[in-house]
């Protein structure tokens, strides 16, 4: 049995990885967030699970919700998402926690090739100059972490993916959060799973100038 503390509980893909956590493991959850009351329902109906009410930059209340957990999974966003990875950074070796996985996004490397990746670029802006200095902040840090660099993201209700590594060319345009999610649940039933690894996630047979749904 595992303790994972979930950052950001209440995302969409967050909210896919608890319900996969309660379905098919036998992991605790602390699900922190800054309004603890909308996951009250769900923690009050799974034994498992307990909601936490904070702040991702507030370094004293996540090293207090880390003090008994084996994995931070941050599923976090916001203009200021290089302050929260620097905080839950000191948080974590506050309590000498190694395990992190971090869910970043995709061309934080300049890694998406051609008309997709300029399309990209264009769309996102700032977002991913933000989260490449997030990701920059974990990959210097001395954490056992894996990055998450999804593709842009749907509700199909499906897991089926394939992975690229750093320094690869990214594949593909889109992929699930279901995937995602799946993939959370996957490392922290084997911690071992893309350690110290910054992965890319998309959807085989994918390509494209843009996603297809946009």
């Amino acid at each position: 049995m595992s303790k994972v503390l979930i950052l950001g509980a209440n995302g969409k893909i967050a909210r896919l990885a608890e319900h996969i956590f309660v379905d098919t493991t036998d992991s605790d959850l602390k699900l922190y967030l800054r309004n603890a009351d909308r996951l009250k329902d769900f923690a009050d109906s799974h034994t498992l699970a307990e909601a936490v009410e904070g702040d991702a930059t507030d370094t004293t209340n996540l090293a207090d919700a880390m003090k008994d957990v084996d994995l931070v999974y941050a599923n976090l966003a916001g203009n200021n998402i290089e302050s929260q990875a620097r905080a839950v950074i000191e948080a974590m070796h506050a309590e000498n926690k190694t395990r992190l996985v971090w869910i970043s996004t995709l061309g934080i490397y300049d890694e998406v090739p051609g008309k997709f990746g300029e399309w990209n670029k264009k769309v996102l802006g700032d977002y991913i100059t933000n989260y490449a200095a997030a990701a920059k902040v974990i990959e210097d840090s001395d954490l056992d972490y894996t990055i998450i660099r999804p593709a842009w993201l749907t509700d199909k209700p499906e897991v089926d993916y394939e992975v690229t590594q750093k320094g690869e060319t990214f594949k593909g345009t889109e992929v699930s959060r279901r995937s995602i999610a799946q993939i959370v649940v996957d490392i922290a039933q084997d911690p071992d799973k893309y350690s110290r690894e910054s992965i890319g996630v998309n959807k085989p047979n994918t390509d494209g100038d843009k996603p297809a749904w946009y």
